[in-house]
């Protein structure tokens, strides 16, 4: 009984039991989120070395302590408009898990809102619109203070096939 009134009071407390935190940005007005544990840095925005032959959004490589990281622009990976970056411009760093081995990416957003704590079971699927609306790289959406959160699948979004080459070992 002692163990079923602690997790009340916990709860009673709005200490989430079984819940994820993520780290959400801004990006066109809409708020999205990432799981915190994937991320390893907040950069302001900098000057990054163009590849040639890659996607438009990938926007180059930058050296992160002696790490070729490739940065991807995420507005133009979801062919939103092109804003010019700012002084709220950052560059969020993520570990991303693939087919046998980890990477380290940045994606470019527009600025870095907050961190919440979501309860796993408040996770709702994105909704399915049929086959000409793609939303794979939706993890779920999760209502917060009123306003909804797109969660992210990071290891779908960056690990996709025309990603590949920016990240391939020569």
């Amino acid at each position: 009984m002692g163990t079923l009134n602690a997790m009340h009071n916990d709860i009673g407390l709005g200490v989430a039991v079984n819940a994820d935190q993520y780290l959400t940005f801004m990006l066109a007005g809409e708020e999205y989120g990432v799981d915190i544990l994937r991320v390893q840095e907040i950069k302001g925005w900098d000057k990054v070395t163009p590849l040639p032959n890659t996607p438009e959004y990938v926007r180059g490589v930058m050296n992160l302590r002696g790490t070729i990281v490739p940065i991807i622009d995420l507005r133009m990976r979801f062919n939103m408009e092109q804003i010019a970056y700012g002084p709220t411009t950052v560059v969020i760093v993520l570990k991303v898990e693939g087919e046998g081995r980890d990477r380290i990416m940045g994606i470019v957003v527009d600025a870095v809102s907050d961190v919440y704590a979501v309860p796993t079971e408040e996770l709702r699927p994105s909704p399915d619109f049929g086959g000409n609306v793609h939303v794979e790289f939706v993890r779920g959406l999760a209502t917060v203070d009123e306003k909804m959160v797109i969660i992210l699948n990071i290891d779908k979004l960056l690990n996709a096939d025309d990603l590949e080459a920016t990240s391939r070992p020569e």
